[in-house]
């Protein structure tokens, strides 16, 4: 079975009237974690940015204090485990500012973690990579945002 477009399925709920098209939204929300916390994100969190930016960074705070040290495979697992959660939260925003600030705390944090990146090929190219969509998105922003991000950037 082919998905309507996105055209096609706006129109079709322009159409019904809303507690019919509160009953499907909840029945999206049954059925996939992503769904509802998507949801939630629009609900709740969309209005305030910054304060989205900093739960989002408690939680990594958290995550990354969980994470085992005496084994460089449990490291790297972590890490992506982390990095994966975090992509997930900047892809509900499709802010790129967002998207900046979020990576950039991301390898703030792994510096601060204190594993030798340049040892571990897995694990710096993953660095890089990060540092590399972190110069991509700073390029989208508005000038004197650049000027910022870029200085933040030579930090990393």
């Amino acid at each position: 079975m082919k998905p309507a477009s996105l055209k096609e399925l706006k129109s079709e709920l322009s159409l019904l009237p809303a507690s019919q098209v509160l009953d499907l939204m909840m029945q999206l929300t049954k059925h996939s974690k992503d769904n509802k916390e998507l949801l939630t994100y629009l609900l709740f969190h969309a209005v305030d940015k910054p304060q989205y930016i900093k739960e989002v960074k408690e939680s990594i705070d958290a995550q990354f204090a969980e994470i085992n040290m005496f084994s460089l495979y449990t490291i790297k697992k972590s890490l992506r485990k982390i990095l994966r959660l975090t992509n997930k939260y900047i892809k509900y925003t499709s802010n790129k500012q967002v998207e900046v600030e979020l990576l950039i705390y991301f390898c703030r944090s792994v510096k601060k973690l204190g594993v030798p990146l340049p040892d571990h090929a897995a694990l710096g190219k993953l660095y890089l990579r990060q540092i590399q969509k972190i110069t991509t998105a700073v390029s989208t922003l508005h000038e004197d945002l650049q000027f910022d991000y870029t200085l933040e950037l030579e930090e990393l």
